[in-house]
């Protein structure tokens, strides 16, 4: 977004040239107000580097830092080889190593050429760990001493450190042969200390918290949640000290998980970048691949309903209570879905807990069940007598067979009431009750000991309508089961998910709407059937 204020000034600086201006806005200002102003105010690229060239390196180099991933990307490309190499070299270890695994292969590699041989080694040192590891996001740059020192000596060999560090606050003991880590000194406890005290004495050997480089990110985010630390050392296999990890990269990490859950459940692919930014295409891709299998999956819906036809043409109201009976159920698991997910997210569950988390959803979806039941059985039985029974007006002729010793009876309102079970037209029996009012007497003829009623066309069929009580309560057992159905599926798939190694995110809420809409509306028409046929 443009700023109000420094963006017309440094565009103002662009066009009288002033060096000056332009080194004092780079260097004075908080290095990400610097990146924020060259990002967000339309400039380009070749201008984005002709203010920051004026300012010291150094300083570039941690204006550079703050900058959008795309942005950096585009400045990487668009600069010059060797001031982009020198900005490298300044950078932030795990900063640098991240940038250059979104850059081209070509472009890093040129890029790479003209690093000093050193800082190439640590790239390549942090480059073979996995994207989503803890040793992709941790940097080497960290205060180490060995532990023969004095609390004199290591204040000052770490304040020679200090100015190419990334945090001095946590200083690690460290095996100079076997680069084994002995233990952590605050910087606290390293000042307060008396000069002559031996820093094995001032160091932390229990309990100390570690992380694995080869372990998953999320380990990391749980670590800092859990300790608040402010960095983190990371061990190889070996038990070696490889590097640490910050808390502003962590705090990035959790940003881009949390981020990546929610476009999962959201039944969207998760993606990076800014969102106007990210290309057309990636974002229908994206979308598109979920809403293609979620949308087959929905066709198991029509295939559910089309069982019930006969059902559905006995009693026309039923169709009209699917959509409430569906989003009940849909809602209900996106809940449960939800808060599970949630709730494995934060460790307050585990896998093993799936026995507990299922007596909890019985009960509560028992609750909700009642309360959606409560309000679905008054909604139901308000619905109108018309619409409880089907009315149809046959557009040719129709016959119904009856035996010859029981013809059908007058419904007293110049109509012919077909009890159920009678074969009408094609002859497969009615579902219900059935009123036939034709518009002339029709024609009666025997057979065979029964006797063939054809009723002309324009008769108006009509089944009995249903009690007013009784549907309501299909309804409210209906919305009770789907509730309860709706709510254990919900809180289940994502500990099946986590127990098969899956990300629980992907018991999205449209995943869970899907699978309970198929199954929910079976069990509806199951329960109709039973109660009204």
């Amino acid at each position: 977004m443009a700023h109000p204020l420094f963006g017309p000034e440094v565009r103002m600086m662009l066009l009288e040239q002033n060096a000056p201006g332009m080194k004092a806005f780079v260097e004075t200002l908080n290095p990400t107000t610097v990146a924020d102003v060259l990002a967000g105010d339309s400039f380009t690229t070749e201008e984005v580097w002709e203010v920051l060239e004026k300012a010291d390196p150094r300083v570039q180099a941690k204006v550079f830092e703050y900058f959008p991933m795309e942005w950096q990307v585009r400045l990487a490309e668009g600069g010059g080889r060797p001031q982009m190499a020198r900005l490298i070299e300044l950078m932030s270890h795990d900063d640098r190593v991240n940038l250059l695994r979104r850059l081209p292969a070509q472009v890093s590699d040129a890029l790479l050429r003209l690093v000093d041989e050193a800082d190439r080694r640590d790239i390549a040192a942090l480059s073979r760990y996995g994207e989503n590891t803890v040793g992709a996001i941790m940097t080497s740059d960290y205060a180490w001493l060995p532990a023969d020192l004095t609390a004199q000596q290591a204040i000052e060999r770490l304040r020679a450190q200090a100015p190419d560090r990334e945090t001095i606050y946590y200083v690690y003991i460290v095996d100079e042969q076997t680069r084994k880590m002995l233990g952590i000194l605050t910087l606290r406890a390293l000042v307060l200390a008396d000069p002559g005290t031996p820093v094995r004495r001032l160091m932390l050997t229990d309990d100390l918290v570690t992380l694995k480089a080869s372990a998953d990110r999320e380990t990391a985010a749980d670590a800092l949640r859990r300790y608040g630390l402010i960095a983190i050392p990371v061990l190889d296999d070996e038990g070696r000290l490889v590097g640490i990890v910050t808390h502003d990269d962590i705090i990035e990490v959790i940003s881009e998980e949390a981020t990546e859950d929610l476009q999962k459940q959201g039944a969207v692919g998760p993606f990076r970048g800014n969102y106007l930014q990210t290309g057309l295409f990636t974002i229908w891709r994206k979308r598109a691949v979920w809403l293609c299998l979620l949308f087959g999956a929905e066709l198991a819906t029509f295939t559910a309903m089309a069982l019930f036809d006969e059902a559905l043409q006995a009693i026309l109201v039923l169709s009209l209570f699917v959509p409430l009976c569906l989003s009940t159920g849909g809602n209900s698991g996106s809940q449960a879905a939800t808060i599970i997910t949630r709730e494995l997210a934060l460790g307050h569950i585990r896998v093993r807990d799936w026995w507990q988390v299922l007596r909890h959803e019985v009960v509560m979806g028992v609750l909700l069940g009642m309360t959606l039941g409560t309000i679905g059985l008054f909604r139901g039985a308000s619905t109108s007598e018309e619409l409880r029974s089907a009315r149809k007006e046959m557009e040719g002729p129709i016959q119904v067979v009856v035996p010859h010793d029981r013809p059908l009876q007058r419904d007293g309102r110049g109509g012919y009431v077909v009890p159920e079970g009678t074969p009408i037209a094609v002859r497969e029996p009615v579902k219900r009750t059935t009123h036939a009012t034709p518009p002339a007497e029709p024609e009666r003829t025997t057979r065979e000991g029964e006797t063939v009623y054809t009723f002309p066309a324009a008769t108006e069929v009509r089944t009995e309508t249903v009690g007013r009580w009784r549907f309501g309560l299909v309804i409210a057992l209906s919305v009770a089961f789907i509730c309860l159905w709706g709510t254990l599926i919900g809180s289940m798939l994502p500990l099946i998910f986590n127990k098969v190694g899956a990300d629980p995110a992907l018991a999205s809420s449209p995943f869970v709407a899907t699978f309970v809409d198929v199954t929910g509306i079976v069990a509806y028409f199951l329960i109709a059937t039973a109660l009204l046929f």
